[in-house]
């Protein structure tokens, strides 16, 4: 398996994705923003700059599919620590999304397109 210690899950790292790494941030506006009568928009955040991480893995053995399941198993949130665009290591309490995979050979425990967010809290 390959380590990519730069994103980690309470202290244990991601498998090293073979895809990029899509970092996005996003503003949270309360539910009392909005555009009023004469189309003028009324933004009141709540946080800005949000953090997503989008991870996407081409292929994975059953045995590094099963590690990337302990990860998150039976955990609603979770330290994640990455690296910020200065370089820096940062953490944050975040959640994993909803994720996708295909089996792909199931007689071998070969999967492939495993899909996944991190989200900031």
């Amino acid at each position: 398996m390959r380590f990519f210690e730069d994103y980690q899950i309470d202290g244990k790292p991601l498998l090293a994705p073979d895809q990029d790494v899509v970092m996005s941030r996003a503003d949270l506006d309360s539910e009392d923003s909005g555009r009023d009568e004469s189309g003028f928009l009324h933004r009141f955040p709540v946080r800005l700059g949000m953090g997503t991480w989008q991870l996407q893995y081409s292929r994975l053995s059953a045995q590094e599919y099963a590690y990337l399941q302990g990860l998150f198993a039976g955990k609603t949130q979770f330290a994640f620590t990455y690296r910020d665009l200065s370089g820096k290591s940062a953490t944050c309490q975040a959640y994993r999304s909803d994720h996708s995979i295909t089996l792909h050979d199931g007689a071998r425990g070969l999967y492939r397109s495993c899909k996944f967010s991190i989200i900031e809290c």
